[in-house]
């Protein structure tokens, strides 16, 4: 469970910058910490592409891909929602 809060909130905070700056800098600054921070703790793939692809090289578990790109896509659409709404 701690795993999809993570994806939830790590595609939170990604896309939202994406959205707000589309600064290249800025974007790969936001998307590295993320990735540091949940090193070896929990996921932090951000991305259906990705979670996808480890799912069929056999690193996680191809149930976890419904759960993982949920909270992914609901992670960027609620970023879309602040986005649009507060900025």
């Amino acid at each position: 469970m701690y795993n999809y809060l993570v994806e939830f909130l790590g595609t939170i905070l990604f896309t939202f910058v994406i959205l707000a700056t589309g600064n290249p800098l800025a974007i790969g600054t936001v998307y590295a910490l993320i990735q540091l921070l949940s090193i070896g703790l929990v996921s932090g793939y951000l991305n259906p592409a990705i979670t996808i692809v480890l799912a069929a090289a056999g690193i996680i578990k191809r149930i976890e891909i419904i759960y993982f790109t949920l909270a992914q896509v609901l992670g960027a659409l609620f970023a879309f929602y602040i986005y649009r709404n507060f900025v």
